[in-house]
C-alpha cells in the first residue's frame, strides 16, 4: 500500500531514495545541458554530413535503447525509419547480450549505440561490424569503457555520457530519468545535425528550461495537493493504470510511463493510443477491473484486507482541447463504467518541449509511487 504521508515528507523520501531516482528527475534539466555540452565537445556541431541516412539503427541494452528509439522515431517521423536492434541472449547481463546488424545495412545507414554501461562485448563487435559494412557509427556511453575504444577504432563518433556522482552508488535503472536524458540528448543533437529532426542547441536549452520548470512544480518539497506528480501517484496507489494517449508525442511518453512503472515500482500498466484504445480496452473496463465490479468492497476490513485492484484511466495528451479529438469519448467510456480518470496535458510549446514535459511529470509520478510503496 502507498504511504501517502511519506509523499509530503521530503526527508523521508530522500532516505527511501537509495537509487537517486528523485535526484535524477530533479536534475534532468542540468543533465540535458551537460549532455549537450559533451556533444559539442565531441564534435557533433562540426560534422558535415553528405545527406540524410537511409535508416537509423539503435542498439543498446534494456529500456534505455528502447525509449531512445521510440522517442527519436516519434520526433523524426516517417522521413527516415528508426529501428531498434533488439538483443538476443540467455540473460540480461552485459556479457550475455548479442546484437547483429540486419543484412541490408550498409554505407547509407547510421548506427547509434546508447548504453549506460559500455562494457558489453557484443556492442564493441557491432561497432566493428558496422565499420566493415561502411555504416556510420556514433555512440553514447560512459567514458573510458571498452565501447569507447571500439567506436574510436571504427572511426566513429563517441560522446561521453553525462553522469552524476551518485550514479555510481547503485546500479543504474534503465528507466531512471537521469539515464534517459544523458543518453537521449546527444542523439538528438546528432540527428538534428544530419537533418532528421529539429533539435538545435537553442531547442535543447528550451527543453532543459522546461524540465527545470517541471522540477519546481513536482519536486519533493511541493505538497501533494499542488503537485501534479504526487497527485497522480496517490491516485494510482491501488489502481491498475490504463494509459490512453492522444497525439504523436504522447504515445511515446505513455509507453515510457508504463515501462517506468514496471521497472521502478513493480507496477503493471496497460497503454494504448486513442481512438483505438476505446475498442481495445472497452471490455476491460466493463469487467472485473471496473470500480463498480465489487459491490462488497464497501464492507472490506480496511486494516486487514488489501483493496481490490481496479482500473484507473490516465489520459496523456499533447494537443490542445478542441478540434478533432477522441478525449470526450474516452471520458464518456471511462465514466460510464465508474472508472476514475486522470488527465495530463502539457503547456503550449514545440513538440520537443511538450514531450519533455509529459515525460518529466510521469517520471516524477513513477518515482513517487515506487518510493512511497516501498516504505
Amino acid at each position: 500500500m502507498l504511504d501517502e504521508a511519506l509523499l509530503d515528507t521530503p526527508e523521508g523520501l530522500a532516505e527511501a531514495d537509495q537509487r537517486g531516482l528523485l535526484r535524477g528527475a530533479a536534475e534532468a534539466g542540468a543533465r540535458v545541458r551537460t549532455a549537450a555540452r559533451h556533444a559539442v565537445e565531441a564534435g557533433v556541431q562540426d560534422l558535415k554530413p553528405d545527406g540524410r541516412p537511409r535508416a537509423v539503427l539503435i542498439a543498446g541494452p534494456g529500456a534505455a535503447a528502447t525509449h531512445a528509439a521510440d522517442l527519436l522515431g516519434t520526433l523524426a517521423g516517417a522521413g527516415s525509419p528508426v529501428t531498434r536492434l533488439a538483443p538476443t541472449g540467455v540473460a540480461p547481463a552485459a556479457g550475455a547480450l548479442r546484437w547483429e546488424l540486419p543484412g541490408w545495412a550498409g554505407s547509407v545507414d547510421l548506427l547509434l549505440i546508447s548504453t549506460p554501461d559500455g562494457t558489453e562485448p557484443s556492442l564493441a563487435l557491432l561497432a566493428d561490424q558496422a565499420y566493415r559494412r561502411g555504416c556510420s557509427v556514433a555512440a553514447v556511453a560512459p567514458a573510458g569503457t571498452p565501447l569507447a575504444e571500439a567506436v574510436s577504432g571504427a572511426h566513429g563518433l563517441f560522446v561521453p555520457m553525462a553522469t552524476a556522482p551518485y550514479d555510481h552508488d547503485e546500479p543504474l535503472a534503465a528507466s531512471s530519468p537521469g539515464v534517459l536524458w544523458a543518453l537521449l540528448t546527444p542523439l538528438l543533437a546528432l540527428l538534428d545535425r544530419v537533418g532528421l529532426l529539429a533539435a538545435p542547441p537553442e531547442a535543447l536549452e528550451q527543453v532543459a528550461d522546461r524540465l527545470d520548470h517541471i522540477a519546481e512544480r513536482c519536486g519533493p518539497a511541493i505538497a501533494t495537493y499542488s503537485n501534479p506528480a504526487k497527485t497522480l501517484a496517490a491516485e494510482l496507489a491501488d489502481a491498475l493504470p490504463v494509459i490512453w494517449t492522444e497525439g504523436t508525442s504522447a504515445g511515446a511518453a505513455g509507453r515510457r510511463f508504463a515501462a517506468a512503472l514496471a521497472e521502478l515500482g513493480g507496477r503493471p500498466a496497460l497503454v494504448e493510443e486513442l481512438p483505438l484504445a476505446l475498442a481495445a480496452h472497452s471490455a476491460l473496463l466493463a469487467g472485473s477491473l471496473a470500480a463498480s465490479a465489487d459491490p462488497d468492497d464497501f464492507f472490506r476490513d480496511r486494516v486487514e484486507e488489501a483493496p481490490a485492484l481496479h482500473a484507473r484511466v490516465v489520459l496523456l495528451r499533447d494537443r490542445p482541447i478542441g478540434g478533432l479529438t477522441a478525449a470526450p469519448a474516452a471520458r464518456d467510456l471511462a465514466l460510464s463504467h465508474d472508472t476514475p480518470i486522470s488527465e495530463l496535458e502539457p503547456e503550449p510549446g514545440d513538440e520537443l518541449d511538450t514531450l519533455a514535459e509529459l515525460i518529466a511529470v510521469t517520471d516524477f509520478a513513477a518515482v513517487y509511487l515506487a518510493l512511497a510503496s516501498r516504505a
